[in-house]
């Protein structure tokens, strides 16, 4: 099978360093493999934020530092319908419920409890709204109130059965469909969620390989969850290491300073960017590359 890799963007801010050792990574995967196929994808339904000269900018920064992509370039704001589709289908599977808690209202839950249900990856929703009644979820939603679809994960994992996911770094890993909680699969002011949207989409552009940073390898558990009871293609993951600021923090957007942009407009070239990630690459990739069979062993 051929090896599929994406870059997957939200042009709601600049690239920086973190973003370009993304993209790297999985342009490299793609190809260091006979016939692979590398492919760019704006993850833009988050509207309010998105702005137009940001696709503009990313696609020629990209450019720029020599990382060329193939097919083309997929948004998804042009794929309202696949997700709600999805939507849907869960719906009929009764895996999805209607929350119309507002962030006060989690966290007044939460002092009310005593202390907020964690997961292994922090505060979890206390499954407020899953306890509603047809009839009172049926008056809210009539009368208006805004409301988000959030994944029932109990009954999902009940559903779905025992599930693994593969990780060219950390092996076979089982999947524990609650790890984030009743995770929001569509939000209540754009309509879908990255939860949902991602999977839906990798499954669409046929990703063989998905890579991206080590902070969303929680994530996978939702997604893989998601993936079973969709019926959407499994995909190998490559969760790589982070590049970090001076204080030990993963980069953000708002750090101008590191962006593609700046350092450019401050006269560094293509090689001496790429240069300041090189190690974080060679520690992401050189585990693969000396188990290259793996990338076409699907």
């Amino acid at each position: 099978m051929t090896v599929r890799t994406r870059f997957a963007p939200s042009p709601t801010g600049r690239l920086h360093l973190g973003h370009v050792l993304a993209a790297k990574v999985a342009h490299s995967i793609a190809r260091q493999s006979a016939n692979g196929v590398f492919l760019l994808r704006h993850e833009d339904i988050d509207s309010p934020r998105v702005r137009e000269e940001f696709y503009r900018e990313i696609e020629e920064d990209l450019q720029w530092l020599g990382i060329s992509w193939d097919e083309v370039t997929l948004r998804q704001s042009s794929r309202s319908f696949a997700y709600e589709a999805a939507i849907e289908a869960l719906q009929k599977m009764e895996l999805i419920y209607p929350c119309f808690c507002t962030r006060k209202e989690i966290q007044d839950e939460w002092i009310r409890m005593g202390a907020a249900p964690h997961g292994n990856c922090g505060k979890i929703y206390p499954r407020t709204c899953q306890k509603l009644g047809t009839a009172e979820q049926s008056t809210k939603i009539a009368s208006g109130t805004p409301f988000a679809w959030r994944l029932d994960s109990q009954k999902a994992g009940l559903i779905a059965g025992p599930l693994t996911f593969t990780d060219l770094r950390h092996g076979v890993i089982p999947v524990i469909p609650a790890l984030l909680g009743d995770v929001i699969l569509a939000r209540k002011d754009i309509g879908c969620a990255y939860h949902l949207a991602v999977v839906v989409d990798d499954s669409f552009q046929r990703v063989t390989h998905v890579t991206r940073g080590e902070d969303l390898l929680a994530c996978t558990h939702v997604h893989r969850t998601l993936q079973a009871l969709l019926g959407l293609q499994e995909p190998i993951y490559l969760h790589h290491p982070l590049v970090l600021d001076d204080a030990g923090e993963r980069l953000a957007k708002r750090a101008d300073a590191c962006s593609i942009r700046t350092l450019r407009e401050n006269g560094h070239s293509p090689a001496e960017i790429l240069r300041m990630i090189q190690h974080v690459f060679e520690d992401a990739t050189d585990n693969i590359y000396s188990k290259k069979s793996s990338l076409n062993d699907l």
